[in-house]
């Protein structure tokens, strides 16, 4: 088996308001040193270990668990 752990994120050019919230509870719980955050997310595939596994993670990132008109994503693939 290949465990697949994949990373979403918005792409930097895109406004991420989910993280300007968390970023403004995080200031207003004292953390105030905090500039940013970005929000991502973060996906486990497990699929049959063999070599078309990184073409099949790269055709699922883009078929369907990133959006990449707004996204990137990042993966390793651990056999």
């Amino acid at each position: 088996m290949a465990l697949a752990r994949i990373q979403v994120k918005l792409k930097p050019t895109v406004l991420d308001a989910q993280g300007a919230q968390v970023k403004h509870a995080l200031q207003s719980l004292g953390f105030e040193q905090v500039n940013a955050v970005r929000m991502g997310r973060y996906i486990e595939v497990e699929l049959p270990d063999g070599a078309d596994a990184e073409r099949q993670v790269r055709a699922m990132c883009e078929q369907l668990l990133a959006n990449p008109v707004i996204e990137t994503y990042d993966f390793e693939l651990e056999h």
